[in-house]
């Protein structure tokens, strides 16, 4: 699979999602402006080692990343109503999460609002953090698929 971030701002989440990218064997896709140095110190210690064997790339323009792709695609916002685990992940599937600091905006709602997804919490919860949410996501899919490797 693999993991797109809109984007992030905190480097700390980006350096967890890298470890969990490591230990899941699966791509991690940064969409810029982001709000941090890759090389930035604090996301270098967030993934300690696990930045080795992590394909990490950045890209400029979601929108044309969607539209070149073939693969099935998913959106995560606490303002959706249809529940993650309602989704039959497939291995090339592209879970995309927004910024810590804004979500997604607006015209990515507009354009594709049949694939956002989201989490159940407590009424009056404002939001997961991001690296525990793609956690979340990112294990219920490789879970449905038997928690397979694939082509590692």
């Amino acid at each position: 699979m693999k993991i797109v971030l809109f984007e992030p701002q905190i480097p700390q989440n980006t350096g967890n999602i890298v470890r969990t990218c490591k230990a899941t064997g699966n791509e991690l896709i940064l969409v810029k402006p982001l709000g941090f140095s890759i090389s930035d110190k604090a996301l270098k210690r967030a993934g300690l080692d696990y930045w080795d064997g992590v394909s990490v790339s950045t890209i400029d323009d979601l929108a044309l990343f969607l539209e070149n792709i073939s693969a099935p695609f998913y959106f995560f916002s606490s303002h959706a109503s249809r529940r993650y685990t309602e989704v039959s992940y497939s291995a090339d599937a592209i879970l995309i999460f927004g910024s810590e600091t804004a979500g997604l905006p607006a015209w990515v709602h507009r354009s594709w609002p049949d694939r956002f997804l989201t989490l159940p919490m407590k009424k009056d919860s404002r939001c997961l953090n991001l690296a525990n949410t793609a956690s979340i996501v990112i294990y219920e899919a490789w879970r449905q698929q038997g928690f397979s490797f694939g082509e590692l």
